[in-house]
C-alpha cells in the first residue's frame, strides 16, 4: 500500500503551530515510508475563510522546509461530491431530514441541562412519516440532514500513537448533523465530518494523522466510511501542544502563528527541530539536535507520545541560537542583511559586513539580536550609565586622550590587531593605569557601555569606516 496522507489546514486563521506541528508528524512519516505527502484546504467556512489566510499557510509550510508532492486540493471545489455522497446516504434510509427548528433544540438543551443530563440531541425526528415530513414543509420548515447513528453501535480502531480505541455510538450525542439548515428537500452545505471522509477517500489517504482532539471525530468518521461502503484509512491521533499550565495552547498565551515566530527572528530549522520535539522522543543516541531530513530517517509513532507536550521557550531559545551559532557567515549575513536595510541602515562593502555578522553570530539568540546588537556599528550609541561611569574613572579620560594622540600620529595600513594592542600598552603606560581600564574605557566609548563582542574586532570594524575617532574625542 502506498502511504499517503494529508494536512487538511482551514484558512481561517494563519498557520498555528500546532498545526505546523501535525503538518512536521506527516512529513516525516511520509519521507520514511517513502510515501506522499499532499495538502488540503478546507476552505467551506465560507464566511471566515480568506484567501490572504491560504497564502499565510503555504508560504510558512515552505518557510519550514515542509514540501508537498501533488497540487492543493481546495475543498470549496468538490462540493457537488459531498452533496452526492449526502444523497446517498438519504437514498439509502442512513440519513434523514430532521426538521426540529433552533428554538425547539435550544428547549431540548435546556431540559437537559436541568436535568443534569449530557447535551445530546434526541433524534426527535428519525423516524417520521410521509405525512409527518408533508405537514413539516407546509409550514415551510427548513431541514438539516442527520446521519442516523445506532447508540448500540460499537466502533473500535487501532490507533498508531494510542493502541486500541473503543467506543460506543451513545457516546456520540444523538444523530449527527451533515449538512446545514436549508429549504425542505435540498441539501444544505455540507460539514465537516461528512466532508473530510469523502476528500480522503477521493486522495486515497492512507493514513490520517491529527490531533488528539479529534478522536470523537474519528469515531462519527468511521460510522460514516462504512456506511458509504469506502475504504477506511489508519488514524494516528498526537498530543495537544500545552501552555505552561498544561492547558491546550492558545492565542491567550500570546505567540502562537508561524510568521509570528518567523518575525520574532527565529529560524525555519530550530522550529522545525522544535515541533518534532513537542510529542516524539528521539532515539537513544541520537542528538536532539537535527534537520527534518536527519528526524525522516528514524521517526516511528511508538516514539510519539501519549500525553500532551509542554511548550518550553528556553529550549526553543537554545535550539535557535545553535543553529545561529553554526551557520557560516555569508549565510548569516544573508538572514541579517534585510533586517539591517529594513531598520535603515546603509551598508558598508560586503566583507565589512561578512566580519560584522562573524562577530556577532555568536551572542545571537534570535535573528532580531542581530539588529540590537549591531545598531552601535551603524549608529552612534547614547552612553549609558556603566559607560559614564567607566569613564569617570581615575585614568580613563587620560589615557583615552594619550590613545587619541597616538591614532593622530599613526600612519594606519587598514587595522592591524598586534599594532591596536601594542597602542592600548603604550596609553596605559603613559596614563599610569592598568591596561584593563583603558580597554573598558575604549569600549565604554567605542559602544556607550561595558557590554559588548570582542574589543579589538569591535574597534577594528569602526575603524574601517571611519568611526572610532569621532566616538573617542566626544568622551572627552
Amino acid at each position: 500500500m502506498k502511504v499517503r496522507v494529508r494536512l487538511a489546514p482551514s484558512p481561517t486563521g494563519t498557520l498555528h503551530i500546532g498545526t505546523a506541528r501535525t503538518a512536521v508528524f506527516n512529513w516525516l512519516f511520509a519521507r520514511h515510508q517513502g510515501g506522499e505527502f499532499l495538502l488540503r484546504i478546507e476552505d467551506t467556512d465560507k464566511e471566515r475563510s480568506k484567501p490572504e489566510f491560504t497564502t499565510n499557510i503555504l508560504e510558512g509550510l515552505k518557510w519550514l522546509g515542509l514540501n508537498w508532492d501533488e497540487q492543493p486540493i481546495i475543498q470549496s471545489q468538490h462540493v457537488d461530491d459531498h452533496r452526492a455522497a449526502i444523497q446517498k446516504l438519504l437514498d439509502l434510509d442512513l440519513a434523514y431530514r430532521c426538521y426540529a427548528s433552533e428554538t425547539e433544540l435550544e428547549a431540548m438543551r435546556e431540559t437537559q441541562k436541568a436535568q443534569g443530563q449530557a447535551p445530546r440531541y434526541d433524534n426527535r425526528h428519525r423516524d417520521l412519516n410521509p405525512e409527518q415530513e408533508a405537514a413539516f414543509q407546509s409550514e415551510g420548515r427548513s431541514a438539516v440532514v442527520r446521519f442516523r447513528i445506532d447508540d448500540d453501535a460499537a466502533i473500535s480502531w487501532k490507533d498508531l500513537v494510542r493502541g486500541p480505541m473503543h467506543w460506543r455510538g451513545s457516546d456520540l450525542g444523538g444523530d449527527m448533523v451533515i449538512s446545514r439548515r436549508a429549504p425542505a428537500k435540498e441539501i444544505g452545505d455540507p460539514l465537516y465530518n461528512l466532508v473530510v471522509v469523502v476528500d480522503d477517500a477521493a486522495m486515497s489517504i492512507s493514513h490520517v494523522i491529527r490531533g488528539e482532539d479529534h478522536i470523537a471525530n474519528t469515531a462519527k468518521q468511521l460510522l460514516i466510511y462504512e456506511a458509504l461502503g469506502l475504504p477506511i484509512p489508519q488514524f494516528a491521533h498526537t498530543p495537544l501542544i500545552l501552555n505552561s499550565e498544561g492547558r491546550k495552547l492558545s492565542k491567550r498565551d500570546g505567540v502562537t502563528s508561524i510568521s509570528d515566530f518567523q518575525a520574532m527572528g527565529y529560524t525555519a530549522e530550530a522550529m522545525a527541530n522544535y515541533m518534532t520535539l513537542l510529542g516524539w522522543s528521539v532515539p537513544e543516541g541520537t542528538d536532539e539536535r537535527f534537520t527534518l531530513q536527519q528526524a525522516a530517517t528514524v521517526f516511528s509513532f511508538d516514539r510519539v507520545n501519549k500525553a500532551g507536550a509542554k511548550f518550553d521557550w528556553d529550549k526553543l531559545n537554545w535550539l535557535n541560537s545553535q543553529v545561529l551559532h553554526d551557520l557560516p557567515k555569508d549565510q548569516l549575513l544573508h538572514e541579517l542583511k534585510p533586517l539591517w536595510s529594513e531598520a535603515g541602515w546603509a551598508l558598508p562593502e560586503e566583507n565589512w559586513c561578512l566580519d560584522l555578522a562573524e562577530l556577532l553570530g555568536p551572542s545571537l539568540t534570535l535573528l532580531k539580536d542581530g539588529v540590537d546588537q549591531a545598531r552601535p556599528f551603524f549608529e552612534e550609541p547614547t552612553l549609558q550609565a556603566d559607560g559614564l561611569e567607566q569613564l569617570a574613572m581615575e585614568g580613563a579620560k587620560a589615557g583615552l586622550s594619550n590613545l587619541l594622540d597616538q591614532l593622530d600620529s599613526t600612519s594606519w595600513d587598514g587595522f592591524d590587531v598586534k599594532q591596536a594592542q601594542q597602542l592600548l600598552t603604550n596609553a596605559a603606560q603613559a596614563a599610569n593605569v592598568k591596561k584593563g581600564v583603558i580597554m573598558k574605557s575604549l569600549r565604554a566609548a567605542l559602544l556607550g557601555r561595558l557590554q559588548g563582542p570582542d574589543l579589538i574586532t569591535t574597534w577594528g570594524l569602526l575603524a574601517r569606516i571611519g568611526q572610532d575617532l569621532n566616538r573617542l574625542r566626544r568622551c572627552l
